[in-house]
Protein backbone atom coordinates (compact mmCIF):
# COMPACT_ATOMS: atom_id res chain seq x y z
CA UNK A 1 0.00 0.00 0.00
CA UNK A 2 2.74 2.45 0.76
CA UNK A 3 4.38 1.43 -2.17
CA UNK A 4 1.79 2.20 -4.84
CA UNK A 5 0.77 5.27 -2.88
CA UNK A 6 4.68 6.70 -2.56
CA UNK A 7 4.07 10.54 -3.70
CA UNK A 8 0.77 10.96 -1.72
CA UNK A 9 0.78 13.63 0.80
CA UNK A 10 -0.30 11.14 3.64
CA UNK A 11 2.74 8.88 2.99
CA UNK A 12 5.19 11.72 2.79
CA UNK A 13 3.92 13.49 5.71
CA UNK A 14 4.83 10.22 7.91
CA UNK A 15 8.42 9.70 6.86
CA UNK A 16 7.69 7.35 4.35
CA UNK A 17 11.53 5.86 4.38
CA UNK A 18 11.33 5.37 8.20
CA UNK A 19 7.81 3.60 7.93
CA UNK A 20 9.50 1.22 5.24
CA UNK A 21 12.21 0.39 7.38
CA UNK A 22 9.52 -0.32 9.57
CA UNK A 23 7.27 -2.16 8.09
CA UNK A 24 10.39 -4.56 6.88
CA UNK A 25 11.88 -4.87 10.67
CA UNK A 26 8.24 -6.05 11.71
CA UNK A 27 8.59 -8.68 8.54
CA UNK A 28 11.62 -10.10 9.86
CA UNK A 29 10.46 -10.01 13.18
CA UNK A 30 7.69 -12.29 12.32
CA UNK A 31 9.83 -14.28 10.04
CA UNK A 32 12.04 -14.97 12.96
CA UNK A 33 9.72 -16.54 14.78
CA UNK A 34 10.59 -19.66 12.61
CA UNK A 35 13.82 -20.08 14.34
CA UNK A 36 11.87 -20.99 17.26
CA UNK A 37 10.19 -24.23 15.99
CA UNK A 38 11.56 -27.38 15.98
CA UNK A 39 13.94 -29.54 17.16
CA UNK A 40 16.97 -26.47 19.12
CA UNK A 41 20.42 -27.01 17.64
CA UNK A 42 23.64 -24.88 18.34
CA UNK A 43 23.05 -22.57 15.44
CA UNK A 44 19.66 -21.84 15.91
CA UNK A 45 20.16 -21.42 19.76
CA UNK A 46 22.59 -18.90 18.69
CA UNK A 47 20.85 -17.21 16.29
CA UNK A 48 16.91 -16.90 16.95
CA UNK A 49 17.24 -14.39 20.26
CA UNK A 50 19.84 -12.61 18.74
CA UNK A 51 18.06 -11.92 15.12
CA UNK A 52 14.27 -10.99 17.77
CA UNK A 53 16.79 -8.63 19.56
CA UNK A 54 18.19 -7.07 16.41
CA UNK A 55 15.17 -6.66 14.26
CA UNK A 56 13.26 -5.52 17.13
CA UNK A 57 15.56 -3.00 17.94
CA UNK A 58 15.54 -2.09 14.26
CA UNK A 59 11.68 -1.77 14.93
CA UNK A 60 11.49 -0.10 17.75
CA UNK A 61 14.18 2.49 17.00
CA UNK A 62 12.22 3.30 13.52
CA UNK A 63 9.18 4.15 16.09
CA UNK A 64 11.68 6.18 18.19
CA UNK A 65 12.84 7.99 15.54
CA UNK A 66 9.18 8.90 13.83
CA UNK A 67 8.38 9.73 17.51
CA UNK A 68 11.74 12.25 17.15
CA UNK A 69 10.44 13.71 14.00
CA UNK A 70 7.14 14.58 15.06
CA UNK A 71 8.53 16.84 17.91
CA UNK A 72 10.91 18.49 15.39
CA UNK A 73 8.07 19.16 12.80
CA UNK A 74 5.80 20.66 15.28
CA UNK A 75 8.94 22.94 16.64
CA UNK A 76 10.18 23.79 13.00
CA UNK A 77 6.45 25.40 12.58
CA UNK A 78 7.61 28.29 14.35
CA UNK A 79 8.67 31.11 12.37
CA UNK A 80 12.66 31.36 12.02
CA UNK A 81 13.05 28.03 14.28
CA UNK A 82 15.93 26.59 14.42
CA UNK A 83 14.80 23.50 14.47
CA UNK A 84 14.06 23.65 10.35
CA UNK A 85 18.12 22.54 10.27
CA UNK A 86 17.55 19.39 11.61
CA UNK A 87 14.74 18.74 9.60
CA UNK A 88 17.63 19.13 6.21
CA UNK A 89 20.16 16.48 8.11
CA UNK A 90 17.97 13.64 8.07
CA UNK A 91 18.06 13.21 11.91
CA UNK A 92 15.49 10.26 12.01
CA UNK A 93 18.47 8.20 9.49
CA UNK A 94 20.86 8.49 12.38
CA UNK A 95 18.73 7.71 15.15
CA UNK A 96 17.88 4.25 13.88
CA UNK A 97 21.27 3.22 12.35
CA UNK A 98 22.97 4.56 16.07
CA UNK A 99 20.38 2.58 18.25
CA UNK A 100 19.99 -0.14 16.62
CA UNK A 101 24.15 -0.01 16.04
CA UNK A 102 24.34 -0.37 19.97
CA UNK A 103 21.88 -3.54 20.04
CA UNK A 104 24.28 -5.21 17.20
CA UNK A 105 27.13 -4.46 19.79
CA UNK A 106 25.38 -6.01 22.54
CA UNK A 107 24.34 -8.95 20.70
CA UNK A 108 27.79 -9.70 19.11
CA UNK A 109 29.77 -9.53 22.56
CA UNK A 110 26.90 -11.69 23.63
CA UNK A 111 27.94 -14.25 21.00
CA UNK A 112 31.74 -13.69 21.69
CA UNK A 113 31.84 -13.98 25.58
CA UNK A 114 28.77 -16.69 26.54
CA UNK A 115 27.17 -17.40 23.12
CA UNK A 116 23.43 -19.60 23.56
CA UNK A 117 23.75 -23.35 23.12
CA UNK A 118 21.69 -26.67 22.82
CA UNK A 119 21.12 -27.83 26.23
CA UNK A 120 19.93 -31.27 27.77
CA UNK A 121 17.65 -30.46 30.51
CA UNK A 122 17.00 -33.73 32.97
CA UNK A 123 15.53 -31.86 36.13
CA UNK A 124 12.81 -30.12 35.57
CA UNK A 125 10.01 -33.08 34.14
CA UNK A 126 11.49 -36.43 36.28
CA UNK A 127 11.58 -39.34 33.56
CA UNK A 128 12.03 -37.37 30.56
CA UNK A 129 14.87 -35.16 29.09
CA UNK A 130 13.97 -31.85 27.47
CA UNK A 131 16.38 -30.79 24.62
CA UNK A 132 16.10 -26.72 24.79
CA UNK A 133 18.38 -23.85 24.39
CA UNK A 134 20.50 -22.33 27.08
CA UNK A 135 20.64 -18.63 26.85
CA UNK A 136 24.64 -18.84 27.47
CA UNK A 137 25.16 -15.71 29.79
CA UNK A 138 21.97 -14.32 31.29
CA UNK A 139 23.36 -10.67 32.07
CA UNK A 140 23.59 -10.22 27.84
CA UNK A 141 20.38 -11.79 27.29
CA UNK A 142 18.85 -9.46 29.77
CA UNK A 143 20.84 -6.97 28.46
CA UNK A 144 19.44 -7.20 24.99
CA UNK A 145 15.66 -7.34 26.46
CA UNK A 146 16.56 -4.50 28.42
CA UNK A 147 17.92 -2.33 25.52
CA UNK A 148 14.54 -3.19 23.67
CA UNK A 149 12.29 -2.08 26.90
CA UNK A 150 14.54 1.05 27.08
CA UNK A 151 14.15 2.43 23.72
CA UNK A 152 9.87 1.31 24.05
CA UNK A 153 10.18 3.78 27.33
CA UNK A 154 11.95 6.45 25.64
CA UNK A 155 9.31 6.37 22.43
CA UNK A 156 6.19 5.79 24.88
CA UNK A 157 7.30 9.16 27.16
CA UNK A 158 7.83 11.02 24.06
CA UNK A 159 5.34 10.15 21.95
CA UNK A 160 2.76 10.17 25.37
CA UNK A 161 4.14 14.40 25.52
CA UNK A 162 3.33 15.27 22.38
CA UNK A 163 0.26 13.35 22.13
CA UNK A 164 -2.17 16.76 22.10
CA UNK A 165 -0.02 18.22 19.05
CA UNK A 166 -2.46 19.36 16.10
CA UNK A 167 -4.12 16.87 14.32
CA UNK A 168 -1.29 17.13 11.56
CA UNK A 169 0.69 15.25 13.93
CA UNK A 170 -1.62 12.82 15.49
CA UNK A 171 0.64 10.29 14.33
CA UNK A 172 2.13 10.69 17.66
CA UNK A 173 -1.15 9.44 19.00
CA UNK A 174 -0.68 6.03 17.46
CA UNK A 175 2.75 5.71 18.34
CA UNK A 176 1.84 5.75 21.74
CA UNK A 177 -0.90 3.39 21.43
CA UNK A 178 1.58 0.77 19.63
CA UNK A 179 4.13 1.42 22.45
CA UNK A 180 1.76 0.90 24.81
CA UNK A 181 0.76 -2.55 23.50
CA UNK A 182 4.46 -3.36 22.80
CA UNK A 183 5.02 -2.52 26.66
CA UNK A 184 2.26 -4.04 28.35
CA UNK A 185 3.10 -7.32 26.56
CA UNK A 186 6.96 -7.40 27.37
CA UNK A 187 5.97 -6.54 30.95
CA UNK A 188 2.91 -9.85 31.19
CA UNK A 189 5.97 -11.57 29.55
CA UNK A 190 8.70 -11.63 31.56
CA UNK A 191 7.22 -13.67 34.80
CA UNK A 192 5.49 -16.17 32.66
CA UNK A 193 8.25 -17.02 30.75
CA UNK A 194 10.43 -17.21 34.07
CA UNK A 195 8.01 -19.59 35.42
CA UNK A 196 7.73 -22.28 32.18
CA UNK A 197 10.37 -24.88 30.66
CA UNK A 198 10.68 -26.22 27.54
CA UNK A 199 8.11 -25.86 24.70
CA UNK A 200 6.39 -23.72 26.78
CA UNK A 201 8.64 -21.33 27.50
CA UNK A 202 9.17 -20.98 23.78
CA UNK A 203 5.46 -20.50 23.21
CA UNK A 204 5.53 -17.79 25.65
CA UNK A 205 8.29 -16.05 23.63
CA UNK A 206 6.52 -16.74 20.42
CA UNK A 207 3.27 -15.47 21.29
CA UNK A 208 5.25 -12.08 22.67
CA UNK A 209 6.46 -11.20 19.29
CA UNK A 210 3.63 -12.28 17.58
CA UNK A 211 1.51 -10.12 19.59
CA UNK A 212 3.94 -7.20 20.23
CA UNK A 213 4.41 -7.14 16.29
CA UNK A 214 1.01 -7.35 15.36
CA UNK A 215 0.59 -4.58 17.66
CA UNK A 216 2.94 -2.04 16.46
CA UNK A 217 1.70 -2.59 12.61
CA UNK A 218 -2.10 -2.37 13.82
CA UNK A 219 -1.69 0.65 15.78
CA UNK A 220 0.66 2.42 13.70
CA UNK A 221 -0.29 1.74 9.70
CA UNK A 222 -3.79 0.48 10.07
CA UNK A 223 -5.10 4.40 10.53
CA UNK A 224 -3.11 5.09 7.59
CA UNK A 225 -3.85 1.77 5.39
CA UNK A 226 -8.04 3.02 5.96
CA UNK A 227 -7.64 6.35 4.43
CA UNK A 228 -5.44 5.31 1.59
CA UNK A 229 -8.09 2.38 0.76
CA UNK A 230 -11.38 3.99 2.11
CA UNK A 231 -11.03 7.50 2.42
CA UNK A 232 -9.09 8.74 -0.39
CA UNK A 233 -10.47 11.98 -0.28
CA UNK A 234 -8.73 12.43 3.13
CA UNK A 235 -5.41 11.83 1.13
CA UNK A 236 -4.37 15.22 0.57
CA UNK A 237 -2.64 18.12 1.55
CA UNK A 238 -5.65 20.33 2.44
CA UNK A 239 -6.37 17.94 5.04
CA UNK A 240 -3.17 17.10 6.07
CA UNK A 241 -2.15 20.81 6.76
CA UNK A 242 -4.04 22.93 9.33
CA UNK A 243 -3.43 26.13 10.06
Amino acid sequence: MFILHWDTPLVKANNRTVSVILLVSILLSFLCVFLFLGHPVDITCKMRQTSFGIFFSVAVSSVLAKTIMVCIAFKATRPGSSWRKLLEVRVSYYVVVICSFIQLMICVIWLSVSPPYQEFDHHSYPGKIIIQCNEGSDIWFYSMLGYLGFLAAVSLVLAFMVRTLPDSFNEAKYITFSMLVFCSVWISMIPAYLSTRGKNMVAVEIFAILSSSAGILACIFFPKCYILIMKPELNCRNQLVKE
